[in-house]
């Protein structure tokens, strides 16, 4: 899924997530010391009462794993006029174990008959016995009784009939509307289940472990289409002018994986060089915006094949724009679900950042029909073995297919994102428990998804690509069509052989080919899992401390903690027990080689084997560590930057200003230093690397500015116009150039007309009113779209002609630039009008609702506006959106985070407690009251170190 880390917010990518809470996982095994029938005989006091008063025989938030599930023949029939489905279902069981009930789960759907076969009385085509159902909602369970105990050993067909509405929300089996150019309202069924929402469509097994196979039938209008996993091989005529698709059996797959939808969407197909059909699907009047999606797909489909070694296994992939879609995108198998921004691109209103994201949620969905489709986790514990490799996939795969895009130069950001989130305490580990829908929900966040995706990175520098692709392929070919853990996917890589690399001695062939030693270092000095451990099993990131005595390098790894100085009284309790297996590599002014070393100490020292200037750690930074240079270390570097920059590699540039400022924020470097680091970006030739210094003072002006100290605000301004002036008067206003020279124009622009910058306004305002005469018809050029419209929105005028072209507009991407420049504007009552119709959800979906109250927040005249929203409607939102759901908490911390007062910080602790008293918590909770205090601590302290730094510079 497509989600959490990246989810695209006019522009704005929001890397802000939760943890899950620990809790213990149930054991999940073959065997039993004792099956559950005879735990309930035992203590049938401790099991929970059902809705009827009778005792409910399971009290386990995790199924029962006697009765597994083989086959599911479902027949579905939505009523797009009603709103509601009425459906059946067979399901084909296994029983382990003798037992009087089958437990499986369901939510929010009326059980209207079910009932049980032997083997014996579906050969002799025997009526089923008549089930008795006992409802649990409580956690979301059904059970079935049965008249007599089901052998073991013996497969059973258990028959349910069931209906239910169609959802309001964006889970399970739900309705979606779009309005076409001719001002029609239209409504779709399609469903979403990831993680927990299957459920919520038919009864069943809804966890991952219980892999079947599913026959799927719909029944629909002859003015729709039906969608599932797999093509469609019959339909049959019914009575009433009714059709029934009948689909192939799918591959053995878990329940969230399993899609429908009933449209009338139109699609543009194509082959792959394998004979695998890629069609995608839009509404018809966004047809013409599939073309590059589809051109992606076939790309990326194909290189997925060569890279794993392993055909991709079904006939067909669809791809579907979601008018109402709460995340980026679903993987579902075979049918992949995104939203409309997500995969739609449209050439006159997508800006190149678009394309980019477009791109990259194709490439991460594909991803997943290898990794969590073909091998799945075993619990949702580890779902960053399906969402960490899928985001490393990106990288892989376009830099593959679109090396034009150079997104390998985007990736370290990735990592940097997710380091805001794991330097706080309240993280979590990568592979961390989860029981609850709930806690299972806040488990799709930065931390499984870019963590997981940068240990990945990590580890393939350290093994060698060759190495860790043949890890890699072994693990997908060994656990395919089943399910995996953390410790499986060490074992694959550590012992990476396929049977075709091995001789008849059982010596792997290919590695007397190795060009690299790295391989057999590892394997005579490293043990994989012990220490791939130290990442996935404990939360946080490294601090490696360098210092330099002669020709000696002293390091001293410590846990790294951006809101706790060293000074702070529980600096020391959080450092305890905290160690991990670092492969650090460095480069020296002496010599162009990358030397390696494996930090698994507390403290260790290296010898320089000739005399050197400079030491710089972290080469491209591919580790995922900070690193602090004590002594002297900082000046040189900085000298180093000041005198000739290209003798550091892009990356590691990135890296150096990355590292400073969070250094900063720990209180190891001084505010001041970290800025004079960036004073060389005047003549820094990496755009990816003068963008990640523009960010870090970009950050400070808007911290500033938000708490209305004006002083620094205006001198900061004045730095940013006076010392990126060169870089803001060459920019032009149109589409050309390299992917960064674009990146670069919209980002300075932009940043030049808030600033109220002259030129700027002046240029973007001319565009805008040539724009408006032209009734909307004028091209601008895409790259500053966003910029003209959010210039043309302070106008009382202009913001209600892009109201009433938001309404107009059939580009997803336009809407967003469009929403997002409505959003700046100054005027509070129209702001509140914005928050209106986001709630209302016609003008604006609902599904856009999280994405504005965001970008409220972030403007100065909206962000107690915004904030009050959250608090006064916190019961309206729930009805809208789960409590652990993306959007939700996109709004909670989107209103909250960027908080940097000792009074903000009170309010938003007695809200979350009350929250908390009625029942309604999240983990993400303590992380937004610690960035908080981060905040407040960052201004207390570097507030005067960057007013005199500012006063000495202007």
């Amino acid at each position: 899924m497509a989600n959490s880390c990246r989810k695209l917010v006019f522009n704005i990518y929001i890397g802000f997530y939760c943890s899950a809470v620990i809790m213990p996982q149930k054991c999940i095994c073959p065997q039993f010391t004792s099956s559950p029938i005879d735990e309930f005989n035992k203590d049938a006091e401790a099991f929970p009462a059902a809705t009827n008063g009778q005792i409910f025989p399971w009290h386990e938030l995790r199924l029962p794993t006697v009765v597994i599930p083989l086959h599911y023949d479902l027949l579905i029939h939505p009523n797009l006029t009603s709103l509601d489905f009425v459906a059946s279902e067979k399901i084909e069981v296994l029983v382990r174990d003798a037992t009087q009930f089958i437990v499986l789960h369901s939510k929010d759907l009326e059980i209207i008959n079910a009932s049980l076969q032997s083997e014996e009385d579906v050969r002799y085509r025997k009526p089923g016995e008549r089930l008795t159902v006992l409802s649990y909602p409580a956690h979301q369970q059904i059970a079935l009784l049965v008249p007599e105990k089901l052998r073991a050993d013996l497969r059973y067909s258990v028959a349910i009939d069931f209906q239910a509405k169609l959802a309001d929300g964006f889970e399970g089996f739900y309705k979606s509307t779009y309005r076409t150019l001719g001002g029609e309202i239209r409504t779709i069924a399609v469903t979403d289940f990831e993680p927990t929402e299957a459920r919520m469509a038919f009864p069943c097994f809804d966890e991952p472990l219980f892999k079947a196979n599913f026959s799927i039938k719909i029944r629909r209008e002859s003015r729709h289409i039906a969608l599932s996993n797999m093509p469609k091989v019959k339909t049959i005529e019914l009575e009433g002018g009714l059709l029934e698709d009948h689909f192939e059996t799918t591959v053995k797959m878990s329940t969230y994986l399993v899609a429908y939808i009933v449209c009338d969407f139109t699609s543009v197909s194509g082959t792959t060089s394998s004979g695998v059909k890629v069609s995608i699907y839009a509404s018809p009047d966004k047809w013409s915006q599939t073309h590059y999606a589809l051109e992606a797909s076939l790309k990326l489909l194909e290189v997925y094949e060569n890279y794993f070694d392993i055909h991709y296994p079904l006939p067909k992939l669809d791809l579907i724009a979601i008018p109402d879609f709460a995340s980026g995108a679903m993987e579902n198998w075979g049918l992949i679900t995104c939203s409309e921004t997500s995969l739609l691109f449209d050439p006159r209103t997508s800006s190149m950042s678009d394309k980019l994201w477009v791109t990259k949620v194709i490439a991460h969905e594909l991803a997943h029909q290898w990794f969590g489709n073909l091998v799945t986790m075993e619990w949702w514990n580890d779902i960053w073995l399906n969402e960490g490799f899928a985001t490393y996939m990106e990288l892989i795969s376009l830099n593959i297919t679109y090396p034009e895009l150079q997104f390998d130069d985007t990736f370290s950001n990735t990592c940097f994102e997710v380091i805001k989130r794991d330097s706080l305490n309240s993280s979590h580990p990568i592979s961390n428990q989860a029981k609850t829908p709930t806690q299972i929900q806040e488990m799709f966040d930065a931390v499984s998804y870019n963590k997981g995706a940068c240990i990945l990175n990590m580890l393939k520098d350290f093994l060698s690509e060759e190495t860790f692709r043949k890890g890699i392929i072994h693990y997908l070919k060994k656990f395919s069509y089943r399910n995996a853990k953390n410790d499986d996917l060490w074992l694959s890589l550590s012992n990476n052989c396929l049977e075709s690399d091995s001789t008849s001695s059982g010596f792997c062939y290919s590695d007397s080919k190795k060009t690299s030693n790295t391989l057999a270092f590892l394997r005579e000095n490293v043990e994989l899992k012990e220490m791939m451990a130290t990442w996935t099993l404990q939360k946080g990131i490294p601090l490696v401390v360098v210092k330099r005595e002669g020709r000696s390098l002293r390091l001293q790894q410590e846990r790294f903690l951006s809101a706790v100085s060293k000074e702070d009284p529980e600096w020391g309790t959080l450092q305890e027990r905290y160690l991990w297996h670092i492969p650090v590599t460095y480069s020296t002014s002496s010599s162009n080689v990358i030397h390696r070393h494996i930090l698994k100490l507390k403290t260790d020292t290296l010898d320089l084997s000739e005399k050197t200037n400079w030491v710089k750690f972290n080469v491209d930074t591919n580790g995922y560590y900070i690193v602090h240079y004590e002594g002297q270390g900082w000046d040189k570097l900085i000298t180093l930057l000041n005198q000739n920059h290209t003798l550091l590699r892009p990356k590691d540039r990135i890296g150096l200003i990355h590292d400073a400022f969070q250094l900063v924020s720990a209180g190891r470097l001084t505010l001041d230093k970290a800025l004079d680091l960036t004073r060389y970006l005047q003549h820094e030739t990496s755009i990816p690397a003068l963008l990640k210094g523009l960010e870090y003072l970009e950050l400070f002006y808007h911290m500033v500015e938000r708490r209305n100290i004006s002083d620094v605000t205006e001198n900061l301004k004045h730095h940013l116009l006076q010392y990126f002036k060169p870089v803001i008067d060459t920019q032009s206003w149109v589409d050309e150039g390299s992917v960064w020279d674009r990146m670069l124009r919209s980002t300075v622009l932009k940043l030049a007309c808030y600033l109220n910058h002259a030129p700027c306004i002046q240029k973007a305002t001319e565009l805008f009113s040539q724009w408006m005469e032209s009734s909307g018809k004028l091209n601008i050029p895409t790259d500053v779209l966003k910029i003209v419209y959010s210039v043309g929105a302070q106008t009382t005028a202009g913001w209600n002609y892009l109201l009433e072209q938001y309404e107009l507009s059939l580009s997803g991407a336009e809407k967003n630039k469009i929403l997002y420049a409505l959003s700046t504007s100054k005027h509070q009552e129209k702001l509140i009008k914005l928050i209106e119709l986001g709630m209302e959800g016609k003008v604006i979906k609902t599904q856009d609702l999280a994405a504005l109250l965001f970008a409220i927040a972030r403007n100065p005249k909206g962000q107690q506006l915004a904030w009050n929203f959250v608090k006064e409607n916190w019961t309206h939102l729930l009805k809208k959106f789960e409590l652990g759901s993306f959007p939700m908490r996109t709004i909670i911390s989107g209103t909250t985070s960027h908080f940097s007062s000792k009074d903000e910080l009170q309010e938003v602790k007695l809200f979350f407690e009350s929250l908390k008293a009625q029942g309604s918590h999240l983990d993400i909770f303590q992380t937004i009251l610690e960035a908080i205090s981060k905040n407040i601590k960052w201004l207390e302290k570097n507030l005067p170190t960057l007013r005199k730094w500012l006063l000495i510079s202007i």
